[in-house]
Formats: C-alpha cells, sequence, structure tokens
C-alpha cells in the first residue's frame, strides 16, 4: 500500500480511529476524517489531527469525501452494512480497518485471541506468560491500544497478543498469527451480525491464513469451534475439561499437557469454570511457542484476573458487590451465575443485543439468584423472558444508578450484589468499564 498516492476516509473518531489516522499521517497519506457523533472530545480530537494535516468532514462533505478517497477505514463501531462503507462498495473501493492497517505492518510474532467470552483473560494471561519468560510482549487489539499504534514499537523478536472482536474481524483480512485462539461461540451481536451463521463464519475469519507452520487452539468442548480444525491448514491443539490423549486438558482437579501434570485448580487465584478454560488455551499457547510449561503454569496460577469481570470491589454491611460489567451477554451472565457460591441479588439490562433472554431466566431458577433487578433500554424484554421462565422474584426500573439502589435495598447481610448486565452498556454509558465503575462508585467501593 502506498500512502502517499492515495486517500483515505477515517470513519469514526473512536480509539482505533484516532490510532488509524496518526498511523496514515505519519507516512505523508491525505486523510479525510468523519465521524456522525457530535461531541467537545470528537471536536477537540479532529482539531488536534488537523494541525497535523489531517481534513475533517461534515455530513454535507461526505459524498464528496466518499468520491475522492480511494479507502475507507471503517471504525470498529460502525457496521459494515452502513451506508457510507456501502458507497464504497459499489464504487468498488477498498474497505479496511484499523487493525488490518497494524496487521499489514506487523514485524513481531502475532498471537490472536477471539471468540464470545474469556477473550480478554486469556489475552491477560498469556501476555504474563511471555512476560515470565523474558519476552517482550504488548496486549493491543481490542484491549490496550489499537495494533495500528503498536507496530511501531514492535521488532521480530517481540510478541504482540491480539484481542480481536467480531466487529474488527469485518475488515480484517491480512493477519497471519503464528497461534489463533478460539475460545468459544454463543450467541452475542446478533442485533449486528443478523444470525449465527454470520457470526460464526465471522469468528472463522482468524483462521482463514493460517498455514502448516502456524497453530489454532481450539476448545474442544464447543462443537462449533472443534468444528473449525475441519477447515483449517495449520496444525491445532485442543482444549478441554475432560481428560484427553493430547493436548491440554483438565483430569482429577488438575491441568495438564500433552500429560505432564502442570497445577491443581485450587493453585489459581482467579476462580471458577471459566477462568479454568482460560488457563487451559493460555497453556496452550505456552505449549506451541516452545515455552517452559513450568513456568507458564506459575505465571497463570499467579494472575489474579482482569477488571469488571466477575471481580469483588468490597464487601459491606455483610453484602459482597460483585462487578461483571464485562458480561455482556446471556452466556457470559450464567457463567457469573454459576460462580456465585451464596445466595445472590443480580443486576440485568441495558441496550439490547438480539438475544434470547429465557435461557438465562431458566437458569436463574436452578441457581442462587434470589431476586433480579431489571433495568435499561431491554428491561420489559428480560421481564417478558423472566415470567416465560417462570422467575418472579424481580423488580423493574428504567435507571441504572436507582437499580444498584434497590439491588442493595433488596439484599441481606451474607448475600453477594452482582452486576452481570447479559446486555451491552451504550443504552446509558460508554462501555461497560464505565458502567462498572459507576457501580463501584454507587456501593461506596471505588
Amino acid at each position: 500500500m502506498y500512502f502517499k498516492n492515495q486517500k483515505f476516509l477515517v470513519a469514526g473518531m473512536s480509539k482505533s480511529g484516532e490510532s488509524a489516522a496518526r498511523f496514515l499521517l505519519r507516512r505523508g497519506a491525505v486523510v479525510y476524517l468523519y465521524d456522525d457523533v457530535s461531541s467537545d472530545k470528537i471536536t477537540a480530537l479532529m482539531a488536534e489531527l488537523s494541525a497535523l494535516g489531517a481534513c475533517p468532514v461534515d455530513a454535507e462533505g461526505l459524498d464528496r469525501a466518499v468520491n475522492c478517497c480511494d479507502v475507507l477505514v471503517l471504525s470498529p463501531g460502525i457496521p459494515i452494512d452502513n451506508s457510507l462503507p456501502v458507497a464504497f462498495r459499489r464504487q468498488g473501493k477498498n474497505i479496511i480497518g484499523e487493525e488490518e492497517l497494524g496487521a499489514l505492518f506487523l514485524r513481531a510474532t502475532a498471537v490472536a485471541v477471539t471468540g464470545t467470552n474469556g477473550k480478554t483473560t486469556t489475552v491477560s494471561m498469556i501476555d504474563e506468560i511471555l512476560k515470565a519468560a523474558g519476552k517482550h510482549s504488548v496486549l493491543c487489539g481490542n484491549i490496550g491500544n489499537p495494533l495500528a499504534g503498536e507496530v511501531e514499537n514492535l521488532g521480530f523478536d517481540d510478541f504482540a497478543v491480539i484481542e480481536i472482536s467480531s466487529f474488527q474481524l469485518e475488515t480484517l483480512s491480512s493477519l497471519r498469527p503464528h497461534v489463533a485462539v478460539i475460545t468459544n461461540i454463543t450467541e452475542d451481536h446478533l442485533n449486528r451480525h443478523y444470525n449465527m451463521e454470520n457470526y460464526i463464519f465471522l469468528k472463522g475469519k482468524l483462521l482463514r491464513n493460517l498455514r502448516g507452520s502456524e497453530y489454532a487452539v481450539l476448545n474442544y468442548d464447543d462443537p462449533t469451534v472443534r468444528a473449525f480444525s475441519e477447515k483449517t491448514r495449520c496444525r491445532v491443539i485442543f482444549f478441554s475439561m475432560e481428560p484427553r490423549e493430547d493436548g491440554v486438558w483438565c483430569e482429577n482437579g488438575a491441568v495438564y499437557c500433552n500429560g505432564e501434570r502442570l497445577f491443581a485448580f485450587t493453585d489459581m487465584k482467579a476462580q471458577g469454570t471459566h477462568n479454568i478454560y482460560n488457563a487451559l488455551a493460555a497453556v496452550a499457547v505456552a505449549s506451541a511457542l516452545g515455552l517452559d510449561l513450568k513456568a507458564a503454569a506459575a505465571a497463570v496460577c499467579a494472575f489474579k484476573g482482569v477488571r469488571h469481570r466477575i471481580e469483588t470491589v468490597c464487601e459491606r454491611d455483610g453484602k459482597t458487590y460483585i462487578d461483571d460489567s464485562k458480561g455482556t451477554n446471556v452466556d457470559a451472565a450464567i457463567k457469573a451465575v454459576d460462580s456465585m457460591r451464596r445466595d445472590t441479588v443480580i443486576l440485568l439490562g441495558g441496550k439490547d443485543k438480539g438475544y434470547e433472554y429465557y435461557p438465562l431466566f431458566k437458569k436463574l431458577k436452578e441457581s442462587r439468584v434470589v431476586h433480579a433487578v431489571l433495568y435499561g433500554e431491554n428491561r420489559m424484554r428480560l421481564l417478558a423472558a423472566a415470567q416465560e421462565a417462570g422467575f418472579a422474584d424481580i423488580s423493574l426500573c428504567a435507571d441504572f444508578d436507582m437499580a444498584v439502589k434497590i439491588a442493595d435495598s433488596v439484599a441481606h447481610a451474607g448475600q453477594n450484589v452482582l452486576l452481570s448486565p447479559a446486555s451491552s452498556s451504550f443504552d446509558q454509558f460508554s462501555g461497560y468499564e464505565e458502567r462498572g465503575d459507576r457501580f463501584a462508585e454507587l456501593v461506596k467501593c471505588g
């Protein structure tokens, strides 16, 4: 890609859009900027990038920019069927994402992780394993800094540990990681991808470029993920909660890799079945990279978890407050509920992502959840699913702050208050991090 001979339209001034714009400007490209959201932060960023040579455009100038630009750099927050990428596609022009820009110029060894749940914890464990092995490793992609902002800092001896979402995979085609991990696939983002077939296809794109010298680390216990092994041309390492003859597995309460016992579940600081799965995937990556497995095991066992994922934020008045704001889909919420060891009041709600909520409430009836506070934009859909499942211990309100206060008042000493929304945060917050921080603030733990 010859930057000085092409014009780029960067659409969406998110973190990735800003990174893409700076990447292109440093290489002398002509860069146009557009965002249909107006805020003081975006205005200030546009002005800063304009001083570096970029050309901001508004809605009135967008058609002109589409006609003169050669490449659209699309934010992962903008769907591929939005009118803007459709206009580029009709003219036969290239559409890429910031992640694609980074992939084209990446020199470091890439370890890439996708899946519905467990991505952030898995990449964080892998990063800790690499650092324990004395490697220079950087978390990037959907966690940390965008890949395009890190490529210049990474050499051939370094590692880029990349978390990749289905949104990023829509515009990613050049990445060839040395190790690609798919943690699991359950219903998610159907409001954007329309059906599971599209969603599964996007997740499988991560394996598309792999050849015989690369590795796919796949969850054997997930039939959808296991099936990817039949289509990839690379070497496959399976991980499973059940004993196997090879790969990484669990047996008698311990983790094994190719027959070698590495550690017991009880040695892990990050507890829960979901974290065991994440640990299995991370150990499989260590095996693929030829790292010392005992040292890798020690790094996994020392790992304390990630923020906003089943994170105990405090105890007050005999009640424990747990932030699982990162639990933005039904499967994640169910895993959080499964990890509760005492009676729990759960907060559910936010922006709808197209899920079927009946399985969630069916699970709640069999769990330690004694009450659910439903809030947010999708509260009426949640209520309908609860009624269908026969789960009746419910409070209903619109506002998040009020929902937290209700949950606090309903919970008794000796119980948990769990925020695990099974929904996106974008009805009231900029992201799950802001929602989790607000939860901690409201329960006077932050």
